[in-house]
């Protein structure tokens, strides 16, 4: 009877909490893809900011793709600022493969919540809200503006969202000297931290090759082509899979991943195609070289048969990553903060990719972090839900470290 008692008590102060609240009521915004309309995460921001006694600032990049910035003045104005980044926009869901609607923000018995978006990454969008919130309540100043800005499209590249707004004056204005933005979820007693990405090579292989009927064995043919480059790929991959396998220091972002996404080619059943495609999602690892890695491919398009093109969706540039050192002052402090709560985190390359890559390119350390570790990986996919306990416990530590970089 104690133990139910203390549950439903339990559930009424989760379900009573302010920052809960905005989180789940942020949950409930379908800021979903494709065709993603943000107005709703504009109003809900400009309303927070209003709670915050805080202004809004919203900077249209692109025809509805606004950046939303809400920034609360540091009391040294000439000192860089940060950047407390977070996405609005979530992933599409399949409904039906829920156990609650994706977008209900629904709250089990034992605290879990449920919907797209609360771990990628809405959650960590309220938990800088909540900080604000909490210093300011505690009457705190710090020495550094902090600018928190929620942008769009960061789930199909960032190209209309992060991508062209680093590009503009506004952005260069608010002289920004560190960023922290999204890790994502670890089932172990430790928490990750991302302090570089690896480099998306999005490539199309076009594979011209003699057309011809299909009961004829034509030489040269644009499957013989596609076969034999889709096993050097594959080999590849299956080279840094061992790899991986081989050596438990290594993180799926020390190495090169290699994976064919898609095949296309052909009009009819019985006509030997003059072309083939194939793609292939590769993320470099930051140890290769690029301008070699290139060339590789380049070689193995030859030694396929030749008249192979490559077409790139997405090429990244070299960008360097964020020192964890002590030339980095705002790691110093990062890291000050983390061991004053006793916390474990391990440092890794991000196997995937976020809009800090835009920082990075132009010289601005950030660190992708999110604190949410007992948790199991649930990004992207069904039934997507964050404890009640992860998300508050996640803002105590943010508030310390953000207090922490902010007074640097």
């Amino acid at each position: 009877m104690e133990t139910t008692l203390h549950k439903q008590m339990q559930y009424q102060a989760w379900e009573s909490n302010l920052d809960i609240q905005v989180f789940r009521e942020y949950l409930r915004i379908p800021s979903v893809h494709p065709d993603v309309c943000y107005d709703e995460c504009v109003e809900f921001l400009r309303r927070q900011a209003v709670s915050l006694d805080l202004k809004a600032e919203v900077v249209e990049v692109n025809p509805g793709k606004p950046v939303v910035i809400i920034s609360w003045q540091g009391s040294d104005s000439a000192a860089p600022s940060i950047m407390l980044n977070s996405h609005m926009d979530v992933v599409p869901v399949y409904p039906e493969k829920w156990t609650h609607p994706p977008f209900s923000a629904h709250m089990d018995q034992e605290g879990r919540i449920y919907g797209r978006g609360s771990q990628d990454m809405k959650c960590v969008g309220v938990q800088f809200l909540a900080v604000v919130r909490a210093l300011k309540r505690e009457g705190v100043r710090l020495k550094r503006t902090l600018h928190l800005t929620f942008v769009p499209d960061e789930e199909i590249g960032g190209e209309l969202g992060m991508r062209d707004f680093v590009r503009t004056d506004r952005f260069k204005e608010l002289n920004w000297g560190f960023a922290i933005d999204e890790g994502y979820a670890i089932e172990e007693d430790v928490y990750r931290l991302f302090y570089g990405e690896r480099y998306i090579r999005r490539a199309n292989f076009y594979i011209s090759g003699t057309p011809g009927h299909g009961s004829l064995l034509l030489e040269d043919t644009a499957g013989e082509k596609a076969r034999k480059l889709l096993d050097r790929m594959m080999d590849y991959r299956e080279m840094e899979e061992n790899k991986l396998k081989n050596d438990r220091k290594l993180t799926i972002g020390d190495i090169t991943t290699v994976n064919l996404t898609m095949i296309s080619g052909g009009i009819q059943g019985n006509v030997v195609p003059p072309e083939m495609m194939l793609c292939f999602d590769i993320r470099v690892s930051n140890d290769i070289s690029l301008e070699a890695f290139d060339a590789q491919l380049e070689k193995w398009c030859k030694e396929s048969g030749g008249g192979i093109r490559i077409e790139h969706d997405v090429k990244n540039p070299v960008t360097a990553v964020t020192k964890l050192d002590a030339s980095n002052p705002f790691w110093v402090a990062f890291k000050g903060a983390v061991d004053k709560m006793n916390l474990r985190v391990r440092p890794q390359i991000n196997p995937g990719a976020t809009d800090v890559r835009y920082l990075r390119d132009l010289g601005i350390p950030a660190i992708g972090f999110s604190p949410m570790n007992k948790t199991p990986v649930l990004l992207h996919d069904h039934d997507e839900y964050l404890h009640a306990e992860t998300f508050l416990k996640g803002i105590d530590i943010y508030k310390e470290i953000v207090s922490a970089v902010a007074n640097v």
